[in-house]
């Protein structure tokens, strides 16, 4: 089974106005309403790519209600814990002549809620995936990725994390089977600027030496390589088509590469499954769902 975790969900209110004026009545010509985080992003498009997994973390108040809510109604499968003080907070994104973000802060994670996170950890079985993806709460440890790998070596699970810096940094002596930072974040941790993919790959293989299993870079418009753990290295620019929203596509990728590598335990098939199920979630106002991948793949040649 596929775990997903996501420690600081949020309903994301999407609305789009025409001409944003601040200080002033702006009304609204569109809006969209999703369950958001990372990790509950991965869950939802492994969903549309006919996987089921069950999505973990803390849900609290009238807005968390609402999350389980839509992802139920989506079919996704959770096991969220409930937090009594605070609430899921709201992620509000404008679209207008320029983009904004307000996003809000969530609950209150206490340490009794920890151990039942850890108390649902104990239940995976080896063979299982577990993925750890995005921020963490300011009211958690900051090591809280590196300690869930600590406390489930040796089990067997096949760990992904996608995240940035030291939070990615620190879980690599545990040797996480994926990691997917992108090319900026990648050139961040080693103060160094790539942008094409052969200054990349060096770099990815830097963070295997250091202990990833594999690492697949995402590129934005320059499409994304993958080096394998047995030495193959895998890269291509990403199908054609007009981006309307990058929110989600570096998880829909992480969720394609899972989806296609559960099916075929083929890393080649794997990468190319994650580099156009990213694309088609950029080049939707949705998540990807599986016909659009098929074609973006079939336009590729895969």
């Amino acid at each position: 089974m596929i775990y997903t975790v996501t420690f600081n969900p949020s309903l994301d209110y999407i609305v789009s106005v025409d001409h944003f004026k601040p200080g002033e009545v702006n009304r609204t010509v569109a809006e969209l309403i999703f369950p958001g985080g990372k990790g509950i992003n991965v869950s939802m498009v492994l969903k549309n790519l006919g996987i089921d997994s069950v999505a973990l973390g803390f849900m609290a108040g009238f807005t968390g209600d609402e999350i389980v809510r839509l992802l139920e109604e989506k079919k996704i499968n959770s096991d969220f814990i409930s937090v009594s003080s605070g609430m899921s907070r709201i992620n509000v994104k404008l679209r207008s002549d320029e983009e904004s973000e307000i996003n809000g802060m969530g609950p209150e994670i206490g340490s009794d809620d920890i151990k039942k996170l850890y108390s649902q950890l104990d239940t995976l079985k080896e063979g299982d995936v577990l993925v750890l993806a995005g921020s963490i709460p300011t009211v958690m440890p900051e090591s809280m990725y590196m300690d869930i790998m600590k406390y489930l070596a040796g089990r067997g699970i096949n760990i992904i994390v996608d995240a940035t810096k030291d939070l990615l940094l620190n879980v690599l002596e545990y040797h996480p089977f994926l990691i997917k930072p992108n090319n900026h974040e990648l050139g961040e941790i080693f103060g160094v600027k790539l942008t094409t993919k052969e200054e990349v790959v060096p770099y990815a293989k830097k963070m295997q030496e250091k202990g990833a299993r594999n690492v697949l870079v995402s590129m934005a418009g320059e499409g994304a390589l993958l080096v394998t753990e047995d030495g193959q290295v895998f890269e291509s620019m990403p199908p054609k088509g007009k981006v309307k929203n990058s929110v989600g596509a570096g998880d829909s990728m992480v969720a394609g590469f899972l989806a296609g590598y559960m099916e075929s335990r083929d890393y080649e098939k794997a990468f190319y499954m994650g580099l156009c199920t990213g694309s088609a979630s950029a080049f939707s106002d949705n998540l990807a769902t599986k016909a659009e991948v098929e074609a973006l793949l079939k336009q590729l040649g895969k």
